[in-house]
């Protein structure tokens, strides 16, 4: 049996037109995206959106020279796995997700036309292709990857990658990692308490290293520091919508609080939309979630 290794690329966040309040441009959060390998074979996980990132992306795993057996999409989050399709294509990879977390990508493919395509035009299509296997269970050369749902984190049905032979988990988003935190389908979701459950199973795996999906590629991957970096976030979080009255006062104490976290363009749909679902209560939640991210 071969040993495993593991692997980062950090694709970089896209562009966008405008500024934010504090002035800073536009753009969205780097994806990072997972290799774990053998001698021969590897997988990969959160393949992210753009053609641009999936070329950059490709050519770095083509440099690796393992024949890609399959590609992991961690939860139905567009930006995770938009540009599987074209990965799949180029190295005949299969697509694999849990069940749920299929659902959850043909509901992003359905918010394409209000969301996805208003904001990045280029995004190729992107038909669901992902496909569920026996047991949530990869074989990589002898090695087991388990695919892991573990509930609501900024998104509902999130999954994980668990290799246990590398302590490795690689968390999607249910872990952050010096990058501000998509909050806003939390606001429906009976507040933060499902995403610490998210952050407990995780944490049970008793991994020495997580891979969060939002990186600042400059930190390090150690699952204890991450895990309560992320816990602290959503502690902050909590404090400051008791005390702060609208999403700019929110945006701006965040900003003040973590003032080197990559994603601010995040930070600021995910505070517009949970005030507006505060002011709106009555509209379609959805709705809000996407109208957040537009002037």
């Amino acid at each position: 049996m071969s040993k495993l290794s593991y692997e980062i690329f950090v694709s970089d966040a896209p562009p966008r037109n405008g500024r934010l309040p504090n002035g800073e441009p536009k753009a969205y959060s780097p994806v990072a995206s997972t290799l774990i390998y053998g001698s021969e074979n590897a997988v990969l996980t959160d393949p992210a959106f753009t053609p641009d990132q999936a070329r950059e992306l490709g050519n770095w795993v083509a440099s690796k020279g393992r024949t890609l057996t399959h590609i992991f999409i961690t939860h139905g989050h567009g930006d995770h796995w938009f540009a599987a399709g074209l990965l799949a294509e180029r190295f005949g990879a299969r697509v694999v997700a849990t069940s749920a977390t299929i659902a959850r990508m043909h509901a992003a493919v359905a918010v394409r036309p209000i969301l996805w395509d208003r904001l990045f035009p280029e995004i190729p299509p992107s038909p669901v292709t992902a496909v569920n296997v026996p047991g949530d269970r990869l074989s990589l050369e002898g090695h087991y990857l388990e695919m892991v749902g573990v509930g609501h984190s900024d998104s509902p049905d999130t999954s994980i990658l668990h290799i246990p032979d590398l302590e490795l988990v690689v968390a999607g988003d249910v872990i952050y990692n010096g990058a501000h935190m998509y909050l806003a389908e939390s606001a429906v979701a009976e507040g933060f308490g499902p995403w610490r459950k998210a952050i407990d199973k995780v944490e049970s795996l008793k991994a020495r290293h997580i891979v969060a999906s939002h990186q600042n590629r400059q930190f390090d991957d150690s699952a204890e520091r991450t895990i309560a970096e992320t816990r602290q976030y959503l502690d902050d979080t909590d404090e400051l919508l008791e005390t702060e009255t609208n999403a700019l006062d929110f945006f701006n104490a965040k900003i003040q609080r973590y003032p080197n976290h990559v994603g601010q363009t995040v930070l600021w749909a995910g505070a517009r939309a949970i005030f507006g679902v505060r002011e709106c209560p009555g509209e379609n939640p959805r709705q809000i979630f996407a109208a957040a991210w537009f002037d």
